[in-house]
């Protein structure tokens, strides 16, 4: 039990009604979870307001009560914590509670719209596996040193986040590598936590249903890099027009990588090829079996990161070379069909531009491109005749299928994508409402030397229809289908 004053000391406290010497075990921003040792704070959310719960977390017996204006009645043997955000409040105060752990590791923020997954998870093996012990909280897993924590979202929120630094300081983890997504920075998710750097990628078509604008969602990548402290560092792509907006407020020591111009980390690659290429960073030579220009630019970042956290050109030279994609980024699915299988994550109109350029510059162009991809459910819709859009424009064939179509009709979803698809491309597109059998036409249609790009859902092993999720595996289908042939 700790004393709740001690623990909200970093908080913007504008009033207190109440005992202001009551004790804490836990604190949460869920009534369910409410008890009388819990403190509950009660955050305005995109779809409900915590303040509306206030008299369910009482009901609960619950005594400690965080929240930015006052219920209209206050109960005589409950404590009120008046604060001007109570978001922000959270981050601090867990932080405090579990001992501040942001501080006593080397944690590196990574945000944008492309490439965060890939940069978080291979600095986290480069540090691994050149010794150090590391933590990685990312979309696809958090990792503790060699311990699996499964992820369900791109960021946690205030209490996971700290629950997990908390866990990995206590395994002796140096390093933490941790995907910033914009929904954690405008909701205040991050707040308390102390980075040492912070990495910006990209910015393009994402996420508008929460943001509406694109300078609102820019705005949110911004807001973590005005928020570093001196004593970080601020490393920007300069390839992306957004890339100098980034650091134009940051305190942090300003860090640039870039393909096309000069910069602190300047990179060219020199030959590609379906299992990898050949770089020079920095008038360094380096052999990867990363492949492609946007993960190019991902080993950039990713080498410019662990060159300013102070590891070695010789560990640095050596790892690198090591380094494979992560799961479901551009992974290569092998068979003996002779057909290349490809299956990666892009679900923006940008990502799929980025790994079909990627394929159309090592093709020989003797073969045939097949694209499978849909559009996600319940999420932004502008996207999705642009995705077609650049999908059709950069393949021979493209089927159209469905994703997570969540709660909306798969077929309503295709049907906008199809809108994307200008006249003179029409006989090159299938739609295919379901995604195993999308796949497996794709494997039909192929002969030997063909390639196949399955994109979306990369690493994810579910389909969500309906509010439930089936287990749909794009590697495994599309292994399972070109076998087959």
């Amino acid at each position: 039990m700790r004393k709740i004053k001690d623990i909200l000391k970093a908080c913007k406290i504008v009033e207190v009604v109440g005992d202001d010497n009551r004790e804490v075990s836990g604190l949460t921003f869920d009534s369910r979870k409410c008890s009388s040792e819990m403190a509950f704070f009660a955050i305005k959310g995109t779809q409900v307001d915590g303040h509306d719960y206030i008299e369910k977390a009482i009901a609960q017996d619950c005594k400690v009560i965080v929240c930015e204006k006052l219920p209209e009645a206050v109960s005589d043997d409950v404590t009120y914590y008046v604060v001007d955000d109570s978001a922000e409040s959270l981050g601090y105060a867990a932080s405090e509670f579990y001992g501040r752990p942001s501080e006593k590791v080397r944690l590196v923020g990574v945000t944008g719209t492309n490439g965060k997954t890939t940069i978080a998870t291979l600095l986290y093996r480069l540090f691994f596996n050149a010794g150090f012990p590391c933590g990685l909280l990312s979309t696809i897993e958090n990792r503790i040193n060699n311990t699996v924590v499964p992820s369900t979202h791109t960021t946690g929120d205030q209490l996971q986040i700290n629950e997990m630094l908390s866990r990995m300081v206590e395994a002796g983890c140096e390093y933490v590598f941790m995907e910033v997504s914009s929904h954690a920075v405008d909701q205040k998710r991050i707040k308390g936590l102390r980075f040492e750097g912070g990495i910006f990628t990209n910015l393009t078509h994402d996420h508008l249903d929460y943001h509406k604008t694109v300078a609102a969602y820019r705005d949110a990548k911004k807001k973590f890099f005005d928020e570093l402290p001196s004593t970080a560092f601020a490393l920007t792509n300069l390839d992306d027009k957004n890339g100098m907006v980034m650091l134009q407020n940051t305190k942090a020591s300003k860090k640039t990588y870039s393909l096309r111009t000069d910069a602190d980390f300047k990179g060219v690659v020199m030959e590609s090829y379906f299992d990898g290429m050949e770089m020079k960073i920095n008038r360094n030579n380096i052999s990867t079996f990363l492949v492609g220009k946007f993960n190019a630019s991902n080993l950039l970042a990713i080498y410019g990161a662990a060159s300013l956290l102070g590891m070695s050109d010789d560990d640095l030279f050596k790892e690198v070379s090591k380094l494979q994609s992560a799961p479901g980024r551009f992974q290569i699915v092998r068979s003996d069909s002779g057909v290349v299988g490809i299956v990666d994550y892009a679900h923006t109109p940008d990502a799929l531009k980025n790994v079909l350029d990627t394929i159309n510059e090592i093709r020989t162009h003797n073969e045939t491109l097949i694209t499978v991809v849909g559009a996600g459910g319940n999420r932004d819709a502008t996207k999705r005749p642009e995705m077609a859009d650049a999908a059709v424009t950069r393949s021979d064939r493209l089927i159209i299928t469905s994703d997570n179509p969540r709660f909306e009709e798969p077929e309503d979803i295709i049907r906008q994508m199809r809108a994307g698809v200008g006249g003179e491309y029409y006989n090159k597109v299938l739609s295919i409402t379901e995604r195993r059998e999308a796949i497996r036409t794709a494997a039909a249609l192929a002969k030997k030397g063909d390639i196949i790009l399955v994109a979306g859902k990369g690493h994810e092993d579910y389909q969500e229809i309906k509010g439930i999720r089936h287990h749909f595996d794009d590697v495994e289908e599309l292994t399972k289908a070109l076998n087959e042939k």
